[in-house]
């Protein structure tokens, strides 16, 4: 997910995070990792991760 974050591929988080819920991570979880990713990677790539997240949770 840190790598899709900082790379600005959001979108492809749409398959990864349901993966990651799967294997064991929390929601609580993710959205910290994304909140972390905001120091390294900028705040704009963590709020279209965030949009996206929220998305993927809403359907789950």
């Amino acid at each position: 997910m840190a790598g899709l974050i900082a790379g600005g591929s959001s979108e492809q988080l749409t398959f990864h995070l349901p993966l990651a819920r799967q294997n064991g991570v929390t929601e609580a979880e993710l959205i910290e990792t994304i909140t972390h990713m905001a120091f390294y990677a900028g705040w704009p790539k963590a709020m279209s991760a965030l949009t996206v997240a929220r998305e993927v949770f809403r359907a789950a």
